[in-house]
């Protein structure tokens, strides 16, 4: 081989090397999860941003993950003043014919014994028990029938636009014989999609940050019993469990039917950053966990918590305001706090920001009028995202992120003297115009 065409060789092979590389950098940005399960989401909890999602519209069957409608409904209640934690209440035959039922996952309550709210809560929240949600539900409400009215409206104020809840546990309807509550049918399921199962967590997250202080607990003493919390990635589960624990993970519920499968709701705090993350419809108890954790995994590592813009940013060419009848022709303006948001890796560049002035501070000339004082808000910076990869937001569909936009100095009001000599150069500037445009 000459040395000519070794060269040519050796240069061929660098440039296969480097489009080879420019293309393995272009898939590892904008990689995505492979997810085993027939309806995925992962969702930022401080902003609500959508990270990843598969087929996440689908209305599915959430089993056990209905009890989180059920706690933050308690949250609530105990919030309003309606119940205490210290609250008692006897169990009903219906509620014990469930606990009784080998079939169900329960603590086994008792008759004629009273148990305390945090008592029936934590056994719900931690060993996912359905007769204590019962329980928990009539006596709020005074039957499930009620709740599940109370159910259906709070999903509607949530915005949770495809949540079905038909009672407060999960379970198939037909599964209750003739229990089932009063305004469904003994066929009926509960149906939300991951989507809104994911808004529903952020929810309770954000209204109700202490639910995740129960949810958290992996084993607890129930009446000399112990409960084990059927989260399995909770760090501080015992024996052979332990092994799908994840580091971060305080929440928040599993769910299991034939029906559903195995589905799970779950939430992890890693640097001050909060994920929420749902599957539905898994093949297996261990599946769920796997598929969370694949989810939890690309989260954290392919998207971070970024400062993009730090507090006085101003845009460039943009950075005043006219002002009338002042000392000054304008006024500064900027950003007053910084703007933050989760990150996917190699995009920090993707980002814009622009002015949304508020028409109420500025006359119809687009000014404002002194007196200006140093602080006033008189609108916001508004961030967009350039890049391609937007799932969204499940707070709302108008969601933004934005940080008030203040002036960054006063200005003062002329003294009369000064704006009476202002307003008569106006008027002959006004004059001036109008003669002009005669003779144009």
């Amino acid at each position: 081989m000459t040395q000519t065409k070794r060269y040519l060789v050796r240069l061929a092979v660098i440039l296969v090397f480097m489009v080879s590389t420019l293309f393995m950098g272009v898939t590892t940005a904008h990689a995505e999860v492979n997810v085993d399960a027939e309806s995925a989401i992962l969702v930022d909890a401080e902003t609500g941003d959508i990270l990843f999602e598969k087929s996440s519209d689908v209305a599915l069957p959430p089993a056990s993950m209905t009890k989180v409608m059920t706690e933050y409904l308690v949250w609530e209640a105990i919030e309003n003043g309606e119940i205490s934690w210290d609250t008692t209440t006897e169990i009903s035959e219906y509620a014990y014919s469930i606990s009784a039922n080998n079939a169900f996952s329960g603590v086994g309550l008792r008759l004629d014994h009273e148990y305390t709210v945090k008592e029936l809560y934590d056994a719900m929240a931690i060993n996912s028990d359905n007769a204590t949600s019962i329980a928990l539900a009539e006596l709020i409400a005074g039957s499930e029938g009620e709740f599940v009215k109370m159910m259906n409206e709070k999903a509607e104020e949530m915005g949770l636009q495809d949540a079905q809840f038909v009672n407060s546990t999960g379970l198939n309807n037909s599964s209750l014989g003739e229990n089932y509550p009063e305004g469904t049918n003994p066929d009926d399921n509960n149906l939300i999609s991951a989507r809104s199962m994911a808004k529903l967590a952020y929810h309770l997250i954000k209204d109700y940050p202490e639910a995740l202080e129960v949810s958290s607990v992996p084993t607890q003493e129930f009446e000399g019993n112990e409960m084990l919390n059927w989260n399995w990635m909770l760090p501080g589960m015992p024996g052979h469990i332990a092994q799908y624990t994840y580091d971060g993970l305080d929440g928040l519920k599993t769910g299991h039917t034939d029906l559903a499968g195995y589905t799970f709701t779950g939430t992890a705090k890693r640097d001050g950053t909060r994920l929420i993350s749902v599957v539905m419809r898994t093949n297996s108890v261990e599946e769920r966990f796997s598929e969370t954790q694949k989810l939890l995994d690309y989260g954290f590592s392919h998207f971070s918590r970024e400062t993009l813009f730090e507090a006085g940013h101003q845009i460039e060419d943009e950075s005043t305001l006219p002002v009338v009848k002042g000392k000054e022709n304008e006024v500064e303006i900027a950003s007053s706090e910084p703007i933050e948001t989760i990150v996917r890796e190699g995009e920090e560049d993707l980002y814009s920001v622009s002015y949304n002035i508020n028409d109420e501070v500025l006359n119809d000339d687009g000014a404002i009028e002194a007196l200006v004082e140093d602080g006033l808000e008189v609108g916001e910076l508004v961030l967009t995202y350039d890049g391609e990869l937007d799932y969204g937001n499940i707070v709302s569909e108008e969601e933004t992120t934005s940080v008030p936009v203040v002036t960054s100095n006063g200005v003062e009001k002329s003294n009369w003297f000064m704006l009476m000599l202002q307003a008569i150069g106006d008027f002959f500037v006004g004059l001036f115009n109008s003669i002009k445009g005669i003779f144009v």
